[in-house]
């Protein structure tokens, strides 16, 4: 049995002599650095993960958004009142038409706005001539429009009614906006490898124009209670993943973390391993941290005054020898002869346990 025990502080102490130094993985600043960096930490926490399809899309208008303005008799231009890129409102004077009928002076007509929006194109010139069937100006109302978005077509049987996507407009720099799957698209024999698919958002302000470019990220499915942190803490490359935490008992230390990663979506990364609920993660500043170095003295002298006792510069607490050594005096040493590393604790735990399910495995081996 005594073999076993000493087995088990063996195989414990050389898992933890496998762990890096403290001052490899740790840097600690001071408030002026942290202010610098502009470190913000932000809770680790377990909530709904949603699993995304990124793809590019482009606003349109709405079919029954466009109305065009023509005459009912032919004539010339005597009076233009609106221009390309004006508002206007239903039942607005937009051009004044002087009739080719005989008369002094002739007759004239206005033609009015046959609805709201937007004049996006117009060929309302003064004193150009106007036929019956010429298109004068184009109106588009743009209080709602569609975002056409380019589907794959390996991913179109994700198209269902309920799909749910995020919708981005990079040129305005918008929050994102929430909509549903309206219909299929006519097609665009330019891209036959792709589906259009419709989605309708509201446009109050008339910001979005036709044209602009949309981020649409398609939302397949929902995970609930799924550890996750936004992209932007996430750092390194694919084969040496890391974040940065905030240190549990030093002021302004951070303490990098290696960590396996899930799924990705459009604003946030599943973490399978490596971190728990509650960690303080590091999310802006973090990549300006990474470059801060690996430790410095200071964590020698920080862990000092945490603990009011001298430390090593890798971390660890200094025996009673070193401290002698180190000419700290006789009676502070003589504090610290009895003081045994954290490290053989968890040794020793840990052979504890190893002993009692040894103790129980033949236990139940005997009464078998």
């Amino acid at each position: 049995m005594k073999i076993l025990f000493l087995t088990a502080i063996l195989i414990s102490t050389a898992f933890a002599a496998e762990a890096p130094p403290r001052n490899e993985n740790t840097v600690v600043l001071d408030a002026i650095g942290v202010h610098n960096l502009g470190i913000e930490t932000v809770s680790a926490e377990e909530s709904t993960f949603e699993s995304t399809l990124p793809v590019l899309g482009e606003i349109e208008h709405t079919c029954e958004s466009h109305s065009v303005l023509s005459s009912r008799i032919a004539g010339r231009i005597v009076e233009v009142l609106a221009h390309k890129g004006d508002f206007v409102k239903k039942g607005d004077v937009l051009l004044r038409v002087e009739s080719r009928q005989l008369g002094d002076p002739p007759p004239t007509i206005d033609l009015t706005a046959p609805a709201d929006g937007l004049v996006t194109d117009s060929q309302g010139h003064l004193g150009a001539p106007v036929e019956p069937d010429h298109m004068l100006m184009e109106i588009l109302d743009l209080k709602k429009v569609w975002v056409v978005a380019q589907i794959p077509q390996h991913q179109a049987a994700l198209l269902k009614t309920g799909l749910t996507a995020r919708i981005r407009i990079p040129a305005l720099g918008m929050g994102e906006q929430e909509s549903t799957f309206l219909r299929l698209g006519t097609g665009d024999e330019s891209r036959p490898s792709t589906v259009d698919a419709i989605f309708e958002i509201a446009n109050p302000e008339t910001k979005l124009r036709p044209g602009m470019r949309a981020e649409v990220s398609l939302i397949a499915n929902k995970r609930e209670n799924v550890l996750s942190i936004a992209r932007e803490a996430l750092q390194g490359d694919r084969a040496n993943r890391f974040v940065f935490i905030k240190d549990y008992e030093l002021k302004n230390a951070f303490v990098r973390i290696p960590v396996t990663i899930g799924e990705i979506n459009h604003d946030r990364v599943e973490i399978t391993s490596g971190l728990f609920p509650g960690d303080e993660v590091v999310l802006k500043g973090a990549y300006a941290l990474s470059f801060a170095g690996k430790g410095s003295a200071s964590l020698k002298e920080a862990l000092d005054a945490a603990h009011g006792h001298p430390h090593n510069e890798d971390g660890t607490e200094k025996s009673a020898e070193e401290i002698a050594a180190s000419g700290h005096g006789h009676d502070h040493a003589h504090d610290h002869e009895n003081v045994v590393p954290l490290v053989m604790y968890l040794a020793i735990a840990c052979g504890i346990l190893l002993v009692l399910l040894l103790i129980l495995l033949f236990r139940n081996r005997s009464k078998a």
